[in-house]
């Protein structure tokens, strides 16, 4: 759950399935399977016949896709990567009708780029239900270079990019879906602390 302080934060209010909608779209990653499972035990599995489920894994250990087939979906689909769950979903909601909903489960970082394909779809945020599972792992980017580097545990960390020792802030920005992560040791290079681990 996001702190309240930090208000660059989102809000993650959890998967609440809406009954009356039309249809229902899943993208969920890795744990996030178990924000739709607990709502099948809770509310029984009528809704799923209206239902697509999109599922990448978080790992390779990772074997919820097995339990969410079971469910027996409208449709499912099981994607290698992130980036190929994010075009299957473009698709998806490009031929989207009125009152579908969108419900997101997985890491932040995963939630935030599932939000950036459907708000730029067109879809109305209050029609997306978001629920954080799973890794506290930040998606980064770096401000110097601008490039990001995911399921980053430690700070500081050096850049995927750029290499530079990087502090990760607590600013959330929306717009890239992505902390920020900021040279800890501009002024006097190579003195950057130990690092630690700050998101298991």
């Amino acid at each position: 759950m996001a702190d309240p302080a930090i208000k660059s934060r989102p809000v993650y209010t959890g998967l609440q399935i809406s009954l009356q909608a039309r249809r229902h779209l899943f993208a969920l990653q890795g744990d996030g399977a178990l924000a739709l499972t607990d709502q099948v035990v809770a509310l029984g599995p009528e809704f799923l016949v209206r239902s697509e489920i999109l599922y990448v894994p978080h790992g390779p250990t990772d074997s919820h896709a097995v339990t969410l087939r079971k469910l027996s979906p409208h449709d499912f689909w099981q994607t290698p990567t992130v980036a190929t769950l994010l075009g299957r979903l473009r698709t998806t909601l490009a031929t989207a009708t009125m009152g579908t909903r969108l419900y997101v489960a997985g890491t932040e970082g995963f939630i935030g780029q599932v939000m950036l394909v459907a708000l730029d779809a067109g879809m109305d945020a209050a029609s997306i239900l978001t629920e954080h599972r799973g890794s506290l792992a930040r998606r980064v980017q770096c401000v110097h270079c601008k490039g990001l580097t995911e399921d980053v545990r430690i700070s500081p960390f050096p850049c995927s990019h750029c290499g530079l020792q990087l502090f990760v802030r607590d600013h959330y920005s929306r717009r890239i879906a992505a902390f920020q992560g900021v040279n800890i040791d501009a002024e006097a290079p190579g003195t950057a602390p130990a690092p630690q681990q700050l998101y298991p």
